[in-house]
This record gives structure tokens, C-alpha cells and sequence, in this order.
């Protein structure tokens, strides 16, 4: 960086931060908030997850939901360590938020919880018994893979790093989501699956909105965001379609 380009000027270039000391406050405000609303939405889908292992059909069916509680909960504590390093207090973080709070099934899709946490807004929303429980994770899943690929090309290095780390795992989640409903389709559970479907792609499709014009543009000068609502929305539509016409697919050929 030379002596004449400010930060905000090398960020626009594509330039990258790695040390908290070298962020400028509005950057690291912006930041803390993408990092919060990573970490409470792996948390609170961590914890809503974990309420339904005992309803998975097999022990093989359980030890994969299992997993993914774990990993989804390693995943918070890899960006919540990042956040350590600002100064965040995070063994009184994950203690004080009420992560197994939902509000009732019935309630309108983008509606937020409280102000207790920053998480994406369908995790304020219950799952309802297993085959629900495989839905969510995939209709979610895909959506996650879309956010995450922005979010790997995130200015501020040690996180994107960390995207990059975890973001396999997430995948992996997607895929045995997708083999998980396939197998229930097989079974029978169309039409659940189809009514899963219904609730849970309106509240994921909610998630997807831009902050106002000015602030958009200052998340992209500063190199926190890339694609806008509308490219990640039509990104997730696309895969969620093909992944559904692929586990039609598999019950029709069962």
C-alpha cells in the first residue's frame, strides 16, 4: 500500500485486511455484524437440529444428524474465535442468547424473533418431525452455499480463510440432505416433502435482501460483499430446482 492510498482506496482495488489493528472502525462494525449473523445461524441451526436426531428413522440417520450438529457448531466457533480477536466476549456470547427459541410454525415468512441475536431470519422458525427436519436442511443448504461463496472472497482474510475451511462441511451437509429426502421419497413422503417445501422455500427466499443502495455500495468498495440479493437468490432458485427435480427423479425410478 503505498503512502497516498488510504485503506478504503486499497480495499476498492481488491486489496485485503489480516490484522484487527490495521481495521478502520465502520469496516470492523460491518464486519463484527456479517461474523455475528454467521456465527448465531449456526448456532440456533445447530440447536434446532439437535431436537430432532431422536426422530431420525436409523441409527446410520442419527449419527449423520448428529454430526451435523457438531460440525455446524465448530463452524460457529472457528468465525466466533475471529471474532475474539476484536474483543468480543465469547464465552458470555454463546452462554447468554437463547438459541432453541423459535417462533410459532404459523408465523408469516421474514418475520424477526427479538433482538437477542443476529441470526438469518428462517432459523426463528420450528422444524416439525424429521422429514421437515431433511427439507429445511436441504432448501437451507443450498442457500448457505450460495452466501458462503461470496463470503470466501471477503476482504478480510482470516475469515474468508475460515470460510474456505468450513465451507465443505457445509456442503457435505447439503448433499446428505438431498440422499436423505431421495431415500424418504422412495418411501412414500411426497407429498410431506412437498408440503416441507412449501414452508421452508418462501422463509429461505426471505433471507435474500440487499441493505439500502449507499450501504450496499460501501460493502462492495470495501470487498465484504460482491454478488447482490437478487444474483444469489436466482443462484439458489436454480439449484434448489434441480435438486428437487433429482430426488423426484430417484422416487419415480425406486
Amino acid at each position: 500500500m503505498t503512502e497516498e492510498m488510504n485503506i478504503a482506496d486499497y480495499l476498492a482495488q481488491g486489496g485485503k485486511l489480516t490484522n484487527p489493528a490495521n481495521v478502520p472502525p465502520r469496516y470492523r462494525a460491518e464486519l463484527m455484524k456479517i461474523m455475528s449473523a454467521f456465527v448465531d445461524s449456526e448456532l440456533a441451526g445447530a440447536a434446532g437440529f439437535a431436537d430432532v436426531i431422536n426422530d431420525g428413522p436409523g441409527i446410520k440417520e442419527r449419527i449423520a444428524a448428529a454430526k451435523i450438529v457438531l460440525e455446524k457448531t465448530d463452524n460457529a466457533d472457528r468465525v466466533l474465535r475471529l471474532m475474539g480477536e476484536f474483543g468480543a466476549a465469547t464465552g458470555r456470547y454463546v452462554s447468554h442468547h437463547p438459541w432453541t427459541d423459535r417462533l410459532p410454525r404459523e408465523t408469516e415468512p421474514g418475520r424477526t424473533r427479538s433482538a437477542h441475536d443476529m441470526r438469518l431470519s428462517v432459523f426463528n422458525y420450528p422444524l416439525a418431525g424429521w422429514t421437515d427436519a431433511v427439507t429445511m436442511n436441504l432448501v437451507m443448504g443450498l442457500a448457505v452455499d450460495v452466501q458462503l461463496r461470496d463470503l470466501a472472497q471477503a476482504s478480510y482474510q482470516p475469515l474468508a480463510e475460515a470460510i474456505r475451511g468450513l465451507a465443505p462441511r457445509e456442503a457435505r451437509h447439503t448433499e446428505l440432505a438431498e440422499e436423505g429426502l431421495a431415500r424418504l421419497a422412495a418411501q412414500g413422503q411426497r407429498a410431506a416433502i412437498a408440503e416441507s417445501v412449501a414452508y421452508w422455500r418462501p422463509r429461505v427466499a426471505a433471507m435474500f435482501a440487499d441493505p439500502a443502495p449507499e450501504r450496499m455500495a460501501q460493502l462492495r468498495g470495501w470487498g465484504l460483499r460482491h454478488a447482490d440479493a437478487a444474483q444469489m437468490r436466482a443462484a439458489w432458485e436454480g439449484a434448489l430446482d434441480e435438486a428437487l427435480a433429482r430426488v423426484d427423479s430417484a422416487a419415480v425410478a425406486a
